[in-house]
């Protein structure tokens, strides 16, 4: 029992391996080991914030760590969710520890964040999925740290309702909330979710506020083709979605879904060459691309776009 207990992916352990292609060369990165990345570390540990930095085996950690740029992991490190891409670890989640919105915002100060992005796993046990738990945490850094920007990486809320429109009212500065990959590969990569609910969310975000910047990634690689990405990008736009990242999909293990393929540099720049021609204010797409990868300077390249875009409309 006790081994099942430590089993980060007890619903895999019976899967077949799937074996993925070795990684090309731009796709090495070094090992972190510097010592601004081990303060960031050590100030993490001692206020017991959870990162999907970690959590999520991401392969920036390292670049983002030596410049104090953690992605918070809020509501614990078990996801109620099984989507066959992500490491972080499934099963029943521990109840919610009411002093991590205050923990949070310390750290948030401890390390003099300009902007920081506030990510959790999912909740399906929580009657709201946990919004109110985020709407604490945006009040808290508000509170502590009034001068950081605040930027959201939220579960889709699926059949919890009123738990979106809770966040909304928070007014975080960015909302983000990931697609992951094409509508026809949901059933193998994202079981749990739905794509239309997910659009329709970022959609009721921008529709309740247009002052929030929306924001949304997906993962290639994973087996779509390119038509399929260019109509989620379509879709995305008629959610009116600000930001669009586009990265490349690692597979963490081996029970995990497999890499179909690695896509190349120059690919990248023509999703991002496509999609800047669709009207997003933003896009970031390489195959390092993660979310919150340079979230700070994007927020600000955000407000930058959004302004330009204001005055040529006005002339």
């Amino acid at each position: 029992m006790n081994e099942i207990k430590n089993i980060r992916h007890p619903e895999k352990v019976n899967k077949p391996d799937k074996i993925s292609p070795s990684k090309p060369p731009w796709l090495k990165v070094k090992a972190p080991l510097g010592d601004l990345f081990l303060k960031t570390k050590g100030l993490l540990d001692d206020l017991n914030i959870t990162t999907v930095c970690e959590e999520a085996a991401c392969p920036n950690i390292g670049s983002c760590w030596e410049k104090k740029h953690a992605t918070m992991m809020i509501m614990g490190d078990i996801c109620t969710r099984a989507c066959t891409f992500c490491n972080v670890a499934t099963g029943k989640p521990k109840i919610l520890d009411p002093s991590e919105p205050f923990r949070v915002a310390q750290s948030v100060l401890r390390l003099n964040l300009k902007h920081v992005v506030i990510t959790s796993v999912d909740r399906d046990d929580l009657a709201d999925g946990g919004a109110e738990h985020f709407v604490n945490t945006i009040s808290s850094i508000r509170e502590i740290s009034p001068q950081t920007s605040i930027e959201i990486l939220t579960p889709d809320f699926l059949r919890k309702e009123g738990a979106l429109e809770k966040v909304i009212n928070a007014k975080p500065d960015v909302f983000n909330h990931n697609l992951e990959t094409v509508p026809r590969l949901y059933p193998s990569v994202r079981p749990g979710a739905r794509y239309f609910h997910s659009l329709n969310l970022l959609l009721k975000v921008k529709l309740s506020d247009p002052n929030i910047f929306t924001k949304s990634g997906i993962m290639v690689g994973l087996g779509e083709d390119e038509n399929e990405v260019f109509q989620v990008m379509d879709d995305m736009r008629s959610a009116q979605i600000d930001f669009l990242t586009i990265g490349q999909y690692l597979q963490p293990t081996i029970k995990h879904h497999e890499v179909k393929k690695f896509i190349t540099p120059k690919d990248f720049e023509k999703y991002k060459s496509v999609a800047l021609s669709k009207g997003f204010l933003l896009v970031s797409s390489s195959p390092l691309t993660r979310s919150s990868f340079h979230a700070s300077e994007d927020f600000e390249a955000l407000k930058k776009a959004r302004l330009n875009k204001n005055n040529n409309s006005n002339n």
